[in-house]
């Protein structure tokens, strides 16, 4: 019972380590995203995990602001 509640707790913890964003971009679009965002430096494009799971991609000059939720 002991490792149970162990193991439940940990999956509990790594759930919340989990931080989505929220990018509004110049057009006025709102993307949420499931993870932090990140910057491709060789593409000049910003890499994110959509809140279905797929991955995308928007120029960086497209976004106007990036927001922790």
């Amino acid at each position: 019972m002991k490792h149970f509640l162990l193991a439940a707790f940990a999956l509990l913890a790594l759930a919340g380590c989990a931080t989505e964003y929220i990018i509004t971009t110049t057009d006025g679009q709102m993307l949420t995203t499931a993870d932090k965002p990140e910057l491709d430096e060789d593409t000049g494009m910003i890499e994110f995990e959509d809140s279905e799971g797929r991955k995308q991609q928007i120029p960086q000059a497209n976004v106007k602001q990036m927001l922790e939720r």
